[in-house]
């Protein structure tokens, strides 16, 4: 936000260079030191506050790309997150870590096998609750074939579990199921539509769209 700022007021200012020249040349000679001095010294305070701008928001934010984050529970790795764009946020309470565009979760075993794969296009990770916001086009896959499609899921790596309150699908081999809220272990093989709409048998060549 500070150098979109800075750059915004430069092309502001040299829209307005001939005016000044054509003003400042009329002038006395006392008077245009007088405007130098208060100019130098603006400049001074001007600089002073977007340096200091800068530099706390230097402080306060960690930013890194092509990240990948591992989660692990009694020396095993249950979990890698692979992100394009990565933001520690720390002058927030809580503090979290920003993934704004995209995300990629791969869920294993003990063996390391994947069992289940989550993409959005959106995320945050707030460290002290250890719950995973994502949103955005989330889709959730498992072993057995099966697909979650919501708009919101939380994914708590402590527990290990997925939670929303949100509209969801699944679709299975054998048939869609529509409903609000869900409850899920991460792997996505145990689940529980907390409010069931509707339930569609399907066959596989006939996929609702």
């Amino acid at each position: 936000m500070v150098y979109e700022g800075q750059v915004r007021l430069i092309l502001i200012s040299l829209k307005k260079i001939p005016v000044l020249f054509h003003a400042l040349f009329k002038m006395p000679s006392y008077l245009l030191l007088l405007i130098s001095a208060l100019v130098v010294t603006g400049c001074k305070n001007d600089l002073s506050k977007y340096k200091a701008a800068l530099d706390q928001s230097i402080l306060n934010v960690e930013r890194a790309e092509e990240v990948t984050i591992i989660y692990s529970k009694d020396g095993l790795t249950k979990a890698r997150l692979f992100t394009k764009n990565f933001q520690h946020i720390q002058n927030v309470n809580p503090t979290y870590i920003e993934m704004s565009k995209g995300l990629k979760v791969e869920f294993y075993n003990d063996t390391l096998q994947v069992q289940s794969v989550l993409t959005a296009k959106y995320g945050k990770y707030f460290e002290q609750s250890g719950n995973v916001l994502v949103r955005d086009s989330v889709v959730v896959t498992n072993i057995k074939k099966e697909q979650l499609n919501t708009e919101e899921l939380v994914w708590n790596e402590k527990l290990q579990k997925f939670y929303t309150e949100k509209f969801v699908r699944i679709t299975t081999p054998t048939q869609v199921i529509y409903g609000d809220g869900l409850e899920s272990n991460q792997n996505f093989t145990i689940y529980k539509i907390t409010n069931i709409k509707g339930i569609i048998g399907i066959t596989a060549n006939s996929l609702p769209l």
